[in-house]
């Protein structure tokens, strides 16, 4: 019978806070930016400014506590790049 070993999470604190720090901050406001203009009542809506104003917090904590769940440094900035790539595409075509 084989062993199948896996590979632990590297511990590589640094590098995932600063991927989910910086890159998670950018991509809460792309998230909320094309919420903003794709959302209910569209940019114009009455009190939609606040509302998009508290939703980039919980957004950006979240993908900030993900950022540790991956594999390793490399791995958290090649898909929170590519997230932020996607994101604030969909909000130039959106706009």
């Amino acid at each position: 019978m084989t062993t199948i070993k896996k590979d632990k999470i590297r511990p590589d604190w640094l590098g995932k806070t600063l991927a989910g720090a910086l890159m998670g901050f950018a991509l809460a406001v792309a998230l909320s930016g094309i919420f903003a203009w794709v959302g209910p009542g569209g940019i114009d809506a009455k009190d939609k400014v606040q509302f998009n104003m508290w939703l980039i917090a919980p957004l950006w904590l979240s993908f900030f506590s993900f950022s540790y769940l991956f594999y390793s440094a490399r791995r958290a900035i090649f898909w929170l790049m590519a997230a932020n790539v996607l994101a604030w595409l969909l909000l130039w075509w959106v706009k």
